[in-house]
Protein backbone atom coordinates (compact mmCIF):
# COMPACT_ATOMS: atom_id res chain seq x y z
CA UNK A 1 0.00 0.00 0.00
CA UNK A 2 1.41 3.35 -1.07
CA UNK A 3 -0.39 6.07 0.93
CA UNK A 4 0.61 8.96 -1.37
CA UNK A 5 -0.83 7.20 -4.43
CA UNK A 6 -4.02 6.30 -2.55
CA UNK A 7 -4.50 9.94 -1.51
CA UNK A 8 -4.19 11.06 -5.13
CA UNK A 9 -6.83 8.52 -6.20
CA UNK A 10 -9.51 9.69 -3.75
CA UNK A 11 -12.46 11.75 -4.98
CA UNK A 12 -14.54 13.93 -2.69
CA UNK A 13 -17.99 15.34 -3.30
CA UNK A 14 -19.96 17.65 -1.02
CA UNK A 15 -23.73 17.21 -0.86
CA UNK A 16 -26.49 18.55 1.33
CA UNK A 17 -26.92 16.85 4.68
CA UNK A 18 -30.25 15.51 5.82
CA UNK A 19 -31.90 16.33 9.11
CA UNK A 20 -32.13 19.42 11.26
CA UNK A 21 -29.68 22.21 10.63
CA UNK A 22 -31.16 25.45 11.86
CA UNK A 23 -30.91 28.43 9.54
CA UNK A 24 -28.56 26.66 7.13
CA UNK A 25 -30.74 23.62 6.57
CA UNK A 26 -30.91 22.71 2.86
CA UNK A 27 -28.51 25.55 2.01
CA UNK A 28 -25.06 24.29 2.97
CA UNK A 29 -23.43 21.22 1.43
CA UNK A 30 -21.67 19.83 4.48
CA UNK A 31 -22.04 16.08 3.92
CA UNK A 32 -18.94 14.59 2.29
CA UNK A 33 -18.93 11.53 0.02
CA UNK A 34 -15.53 9.91 -0.51
CA UNK A 35 -15.14 7.52 -3.45
CA UNK A 36 -12.20 5.28 -4.23
CA UNK A 37 -11.79 3.06 -7.30
CA UNK A 38 -10.55 -0.11 -5.62
CA UNK A 39 -10.38 -2.17 -8.82
CA UNK A 40 -8.18 0.27 -10.76
CA UNK A 41 -6.04 1.55 -7.88
CA UNK A 42 -2.32 1.78 -8.52
CA UNK A 43 -1.52 2.16 -4.83
CA UNK A 44 -2.58 -1.37 -3.85
CA UNK A 45 -1.17 -4.75 -4.80
CA UNK A 46 -3.46 -7.36 -6.36
CA UNK A 47 -3.46 -9.32 -3.09
CA UNK A 48 -4.49 -6.23 -1.12
CA UNK A 49 -7.30 -5.55 -3.60
CA UNK A 50 -8.66 -9.09 -3.30
CA UNK A 51 -8.54 -8.97 0.50
CA UNK A 52 -10.28 -5.58 0.58
CA UNK A 53 -12.98 -6.71 -1.87
CA UNK A 54 -14.00 -9.37 0.66
CA UNK A 55 -13.58 -7.11 3.69
CA UNK A 56 -15.65 -4.17 2.40
CA UNK A 57 -18.01 -5.95 0.02
CA UNK A 58 -21.06 -4.15 1.46
CA UNK A 59 -19.52 -0.72 0.83
CA UNK A 60 -18.55 -1.38 -2.80
CA UNK A 61 -20.58 -0.53 -5.86
CA UNK A 62 -20.92 -3.09 -8.65
CA UNK A 63 -18.06 -1.31 -10.44
CA UNK A 64 -15.74 -1.78 -7.45
CA UNK A 65 -15.93 1.78 -6.12
CA UNK A 66 -15.61 2.12 -2.35
CA UNK A 67 -18.04 4.74 -0.99
CA UNK A 68 -17.64 6.35 2.44
CA UNK A 69 -19.93 9.15 3.60
CA UNK A 70 -19.73 11.48 6.56
CA UNK A 71 -22.24 14.02 7.86
CA UNK A 72 -21.30 13.94 11.54
CA UNK A 73 -20.28 17.59 11.74
CA UNK A 74 -21.74 20.83 10.36
CA UNK A 75 -18.36 21.68 8.85
CA UNK A 76 -17.56 20.31 5.40
CA UNK A 77 -13.83 20.38 6.16
CA UNK A 78 -14.28 18.41 9.40
CA UNK A 79 -16.47 15.87 7.61
CA UNK A 80 -13.78 15.47 4.95
CA UNK A 81 -11.20 14.75 7.65
CA UNK A 82 -13.50 12.22 9.33
CA UNK A 83 -14.22 10.48 5.99
CA UNK A 84 -10.49 10.30 5.28
CA UNK A 85 -9.83 8.75 8.70
CA UNK A 86 -12.63 6.22 8.11
CA UNK A 87 -11.09 5.34 4.75
CA UNK A 88 -7.67 4.60 6.22
CA UNK A 89 -9.22 2.55 9.05
CA UNK A 90 -10.99 0.43 6.44
CA UNK A 91 -7.87 0.09 4.31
Amino acid sequence: MVKEILLSELKFKAVRSSGAGGQNVNKVSSKVVLSFDLVNSLGLSQEEKELLKKKVATKLTQEGILIITCEEDRSQLKNKEIALNKFFKVI
